[in-house]
């Protein structure tokens, strides 16, 4: 695929995201881009899943529900368009390579285009927005999704336009895993609208939202300890 017409675009805006002369930065977002950092989240997402769903079929198709938007942006990002792209990450690219900050010798030898940490986050913040409708949650999930497009930058592991075409995708597969959901879910059980200052339209209680919330705000504490424990 030919990329020219944006390679400007991407490498001026690149270099306004890519590294720094902090090690604190570096270690925080080698920390960030981790997927092994987000597991305390994703078992808070659980917890708030099972506390507020009456069965196990409910408890299942949410998950299940979550597995699909998986699959589907992983599926298309690292089966189909990434081999059929065969984009360079800027780190790899020969025209460009010497010019990008490579952070801590990471490295990275499959493709760039599109992103696949901005579809699988984005896809699966989208998805629990649409679950939760509520506006706190919507900003953190968001926000988290957010800034591990960031920590691509800042790696010089994508280009703009592949977290922004990511970021793209992610928000169709989580809407379609959602739709799935809602058909699924209204074969199963009686629609309630939830009217409470407790909960939000679609019955998650504010006490387990603030749960989830709560376990965000120790991770990013808890990596920026890492950080600077790591100097």
């Amino acid at each position: 695929m030919d990329f020219s017409p944006v390679t400007n675009f991407d490498r001026q805006v690149l270099a306004l995201f890519n590294g720094s002369d902090s090690p604190f930065l570096d270690s925080l977002m080698v920390t960030l881009t981790s997927g092994a950092t987000w597991l305390p989240l994703y078992v808070a997402l659980l917890y708030l899943v099972i506390k507020n769903n009456d069965t196990l079929a409910q408890i299942a198709l949410v998950v299940a529900s979550c597995a699909l938007c998986f699959f589907i942006t992983e599926f298309v990002t690292e089966g189909i368009v990434k081999p059929a792209a065969a984009r360079p990450r800027p780190l790899n690219d020969p025209e460009w390579m010497y010019m990008v900050d490579i952070v801590l010798d990471r490295k990275s030898t499959d493709y760039s285009f599109f992103s696949a940490h901005a579809s699988n986050t984005f896809g699966i913040a989208i998805f629990f927005c649409w679950l939760v409708r509520n506006r706190l949650f919507a900003a953190l999930m968001v926000t988290w999704s957010l800034i591990n497009c960031y920590t691509r930058l800042y790696l010089a592991m994508h280009y703009p336009t592949d977290i922004m075409v990511g970021l793209a995708f992610g928000a169709v597969a989580g809407s379609v895993a959602y739709l799935v959901y809602f058909l699924a879910h209204r074969t199963m059980t009686v629609s309630t609208r939830y009217i409470s200052s407790q909960y939000t339209k679609t019955g998650y209680s504010l006490a387990d939202i603030d749960v989830v919330a709560w376990v965000l705000a120790l991770t990013y504490c808890a990596v920026n300890i890492f950080a600077l424990i790591t100097l």
